[in-house]
């Protein structure tokens, strides 16, 4: 049983204090719900039945497409392909024959869900960067909305990676009652200060574009220049150097691959490289599909996260959630890096969270989490299933001295959840 749909929340105010009147989701549902109703979520019975609804947090340009539907023919809520496909369905780690598994997408984008290329019901012409700000806490306030619109109360899970790991960690601190377990994948209580920089250059890219025009462009020519090398900037910080190396080198793209126009004179007599042709590709497919204000807004809304904003620290911002935390990072990752999870695990630790640290071997970067679903879905698959309780985990703090995970946790690697 699949789902593809939109939902009017009516008007909606943002942490920012201002308001539009009318806020549309899309989101995309899979699978049978099972479990306590949004009428059950407030009651103090904590024996009420077993929600079997997995809520899926997308990454920064993602959309509610995260799975292949049978019905899917063509382009999908502004994405070709389920973003998460090997990961999510019929028999797969996040089974869709077991979870109800919901994915919306986050008011600000461009993927059927309001945001600035959204028509402004009061003027009739898109918002603009008259939009109001976007946090991640709107996101999550939208998605406990929806789910009150889909009748689903407690979540069995939360599950996100990169910036949508982010998410799932302030549905912990915000309604940390209606979460089971939670699932922070290839994310960190905030963003470094290297992270925050380049997403700087990545706006100004786009608000440099003549064409951006104040983010008032629509009816005429789009900043697709500046969007374009956005885009760049943020591939490279998906992709680690052993990847780079793997996937580039310094080799040519060969004769037959030549730019359309060279940027300058003096690069007509220097080779065009396969690096420069992946990120030229990479680009030219992203503007096609994606909204130059859009990415503005939720850059801003990620580098804006701060787990431990408004409490006296990370452990504080936890304290409250008494359910299950399973982080994965990856060694090849330095958007969100090993270290910083590690740092978010001893926050839930210091916070009495049952949470594990899964260190994922791996040199694709960033990107491991969407590339190589054959590392990331069973540990998912094993904590939906039966959580933390009798896990064998080795310290890797204390020459390898194994522990319970009910007792101590570290960063361990793939063998965490192995058979």
């Amino acid at each position: 049983m699949t789902t593809k749909d939109t939902v009017d929340l009516g008007e909606f105010e943002f942490l920012s204090g201002e308001s539009i009147p009318s806020l549309e989701v899309a989101y995309e549902t899979y699978g049978e719900f099972t479990g306590d109703s949004a009428e059950q979520r407030s009651a103090s019975d904590r024996a009420r039945p077993e929600s079997n609804a997995v809520l899926i947090c997308h990454a920064l340009t993602g959309s509610s497409h995260v799975a292949r539907r049978p019905d899917a023919g063509g382009e999908t809520a502004g994405q070709a392909r389920a973003w998460w496909g090997d990961v999510v369905g019929p028999g797969k780690a996040i089974d869709t024959t077991e979870y109800y598994v919901v994915c919306a997408n986050v008011p600000g984008s461009c993927y059927g869900t309001t945001g600035p290329a959204s028509e402004n019901p009061e003027t009739g012409e898109p918002y603009g960067t008259d939009f109001p700000p976007v946090t991640v806490g709107d996101w999550t306030r939208a998605q406990r909305k929806l789910l009150d619109e889909l009748g689903v109360g407690r979540l069995h899970a939360v599950v996100g990676g990169s910036v949508g790991g982010m998410n799932v960690l302030d549905w912990l601190r915000r309604y940390p009652d209606d979460v089971e377990r939670a699932g922070a994948v290839a994310t960190a209580a905030r963003l470094d200060p290297q992270c925050l920089a380049l997403d700087t250059v990545a706006r100004r890219a786009i608000t440099s574009d003549p064409n951006w025009n104040g983010g008032h462009y629509y009816g005429g020519p789009e900043p697709d220049d500046g969007l374009a090398r956005a885009r760049q900037i943020g591939h490279v910080m998906y992709l680690s150097k052993s990847s780079m190396a793997r996937k580039f080198g310094r080799r040519s793209a060969g004769r037959e691959t030549v730019r359309e126009e060279p940027p300058d004179p003096a690069a007509a007599f220097f080779p065009y490289r396969e690096v420069e042709s992946y990120l030229d590709y990479q680009a030219e497919k992203f503007v096609d599909r994606f909204d130059a204000n859009s990415y503005l807004y939720l850059t801003r809304a990620m580098d804006d996260f701060d787990l431990s904003a408004g409490y006296e620290s990370d452990a504080d911002a936890l304290a409250a959630f008494e359910g299950e935390l399973l982080i994965l990072s990856f060694t090849g990752d330095w958007h969100f890096t090993v270290e910083q999870a590690e740092s978010l695990a001893e926050a839930a630790r210091e916070a009495d969270v049952d949470v594990a640290h899964h260190v994922v071997e791996s040199d694709h970067g960033h990107d491991a989490f969407l590339v190589e679903p054959e590392k990331v879905g069973p540990p998912l698959s094993a904590f939906l299933e039966t959580g933390l309780e009798g896990r064998t985990i080795t310290d890797t703090t204390t020459e390898g001295r194994e522990s319970s995970s009910s007792e101590t946790f570290a960063p361990v690697h793939t063998s965490l959840f192995s058979e």
